[in-house]
């Protein structure tokens, strides 16, 4: 009986122990398992730290400079204006269209709306034309329009041609942007050449001379690009009416219309 109950015991001793070692062996990794998690979250919040402080980067950004403002110019290219020229001459605005003491303005400041359409050169023009061609044919000179109307859309396609051709800058010394030239308004004409050396042949020289007896003008004279906006072209006339073209011939040394009221070509 005793041998027994030493049996019992002994088994009972053994049993403890191998559960009192279990029972310390999983305290022991309890909090390995807790560190392990600790370290897994670790990377998590850093994260989300992270993205926390983006936005604070995206406030840092350096600020733009300022863009310094636009120039003020001038309102060019359909955009004519009523007011006083620096000589004192009231302009006029009429359908779109800028006149000055009556005459009709069209330069690279003052521009003609883009359905103005007269249909050709107007009797204004034509008239006192004809009479200036048969004086001239008394004196033995022989005087033909080579190109007289253009529409808008006839200036817009000569215009792109000789920009395709020369450049803008090139094109713009010789030819007008589209509701910018005269020979839209049906008072503009070219006369026998379009070179710069018909000036000096009699037809060049009996033109100069006496087309401001019969209200012409040689509408851009040499030496006046920086004012008119486009080179000499002793064949372009145009009619302002007999007072205003003696004034602006000057004994044959040409006021332009810009100098004359107080005005600008400039695009």
């Amino acid at each position: 009986m005793k041998k027994k109950l030493l049996i019992i015991l002994s088994i009972l001793i053994v049993v403890g122990g191998v559960y009192f070692t279990w029972t310390k062996t999983q305290k022991k990794e309890e909090p390995k398992e807790e560190t392990s998690e600790k370290q897994e979250e670790t990377p998590k919040e850093t994260e989300k730290e992270e993205e926390k402080e983006e936005p604070k980067e995206e406030e840092v950004q350096p600020e733009e400079p300022e863009q310094p403002e636009e120039p003020i110019v001038e309102p060019s290219r359909h955009t004519n204006y009523p007011g006083t020229t620096s000589k004192g001459y009231t302009v006029e605005v009429i359908d779109g269209i800028a006149y000055i003491n009556g005459i009709l303005i069209a330069n690279k400041t003052y521009s003609l709306p883009s359905d103005y359409y007269p249909g050709g050169l107007l009797n204004d023009f034509l008239n006192p034309y004809y009479e200036m061609q048969a004086a001239a044919s008394n004196d033995g000179i022989s005087l033909e329009i080579i190109s007289g109307f253009r529409s808008y859309d006839d200036q817009d396609w000569i215009y792109n041609n000789y920009v395709d051709r020369d450049g803008k800058e090139a094109a713009d010394r010789y030819s007008a942007r589209p509701g910018h030239s005269e020979h839209q308004t049906g008072l503009a004409a070219d006369i026998n050449s379009l070179y710069q050396s018909w000036g000096e042949t009699a037809e060049g020289i009996w033109l100069n001379t006496h087309c401001a007896d019969y209200g012409f003008i040689i509408r851009y004279p040499q030496g006046k690009e920086s004012i008119t906006g486009y080179m000499y072209e002793p064949w372009h006339i145009r009619y302002v009416g007999k007072d205003l073209a003696q004034k602006l011939y000057n004994n044959g040394d040409w006021i332009t219309l810009e100098e004359y009221f107080g005005i600008t070509s400039q695009y």
